[in-house]
């Protein structure tokens, strides 16, 4: 038996259960691992709250972690007992000690990357890739907007920004969190509090306006973010922690400068097994190469996982945090 989170009704922290589970044999393609560390994102708070339709109900959340390979299923030659492995994405439920999961959503972790700085890093860190060097592949000399830049997605992504030459003006809620934002790549952190974001950013840009803003902050941004782009520039709406972002007219869009808008995710990103490997190699590059650094702040146990969803809903965690199974 393993012990797992599983939410029976959609709603508040309270709704995740700690229960004993039988995870059963891996079958055709598949490996069971041993979670040693489990990444929490926002996303996770979506499916509990409903936000985003889980995939049934019960189900145990959670899309990312760090493992090692326990039992291999017949098919499967990429993996072997003892593989230190993580995973981001599809298919959810992470919030549980072992798991049986298909191998060819397992990635093996290189060697001077530790379990939990691994699952803090994957979905946030191929998030991050995908942002930056596909859905507006950014390059020297651009200017971005990167929302919550003290957040797990935007202390990566304003490092690697940073290391590919990119001006990085962020929004972040308070002065540590200002601080943290500019130690990590952020060139201009903006406390969205204190000054109209939008103001700032023109002053910034001397009037021209950012190339492409990153926002997953969603209903309390977006418009405003949309006037902080130059002509021809890029909204990419990638999460709603705020709310949903409301109906557009596309005519908007035509009259703030004919801009580009997206809203992307990763799972679409890493759907194929070549992208996922892609993604993963380019994230491990990174953080191996010392350009990027993954700070995982907080940790809990994993039958704190309430607490932990409350903290990150108040907005009280920057960085990362980990669950410890």
């Amino acid at each position: 038996m393993t012990k797992a989170i599983r939410v029976y009704e959609v709603g508040g922290p309270d709704v995740m259960q700690l229960e004993e589970l039988e995870p059963g044999q891996p079958g055709e393609g598949e490996v069971t691992i041993r979670n040693h560390a489990i990444g929490l994102n926002y996303i996770d708070v979506y499916f509990r709250t409903g936000s985003y339709p889980p995939p049934s109900l019960p189900f145990t959340p959670g899309l990312e972690g760090a493992a090692v390979v326990t039992a291999v299923g017949p098919g499967v030659s990429d993996f072997k007992l003892g593989d230190r492995v993580a995973y981001a994405a599809v298919p959810m439920g992470a919030y549980c000690q072992e798991r049986v999961m298909p191998a060819h959503r397992l990635l093996n972790v290189p060697d001077g990357i530790d379990d939990n700085t691994a699952a803090a890093m994957m979905l946030k860190g191929m998030t991050a890739e995908y942002l930056l060097r596909r859905t507006y592949p950014v390059k020297r000399g651009d200017t971005i907007l990167f929302h919550a830049a003290a957040g797990g997605v935007g202390l990566i992504a304003c490092q690697w920004a940073h290391h590919l030459g990119v001006t990085v003006i962020g929004t972040v809620g308070s002065e540590t969190k200002a601080e943290l934002a500019a130690r990590h790549g952020c060139d201009f952190p903006i406390l969205y509090k204190d000054e109209d974001f939008v103001e700032r950013v023109r002053q910034i840009t001397d009037g021209k306006g950012v190339d492409v803003v990153y926002d997953s902050v969603g209903k309390h941004t977006f418009l405003k973010s949309i006037d902080c782009l130059r002509p021809l520039g890029m909204m990419v709406s990638f999460g709603q922690s705020s709310g949903v972002v409301p109906p557009l007219d596309i005519g908007l869009l035509s009259a703030k400068g004919s801009l580009f808008l997206t809203r992307p995710t990763l799972m679409t990103y890493t759907q194929k097994r070549e992208d996922l490997v892609a993604s993963a190699r380019e994230l491990f590059d990174v953080v191996l190469a010392g350009a990027v650094s993954i700070e995982v702040e907080q940790t809990y146990p994993l039958e704190r996982v309430a607490d932990a969803h409350r903290d990150l809903e108040s907005r009280r965690t920057v960085g990362s945090t980990v669950l410890l199974p």
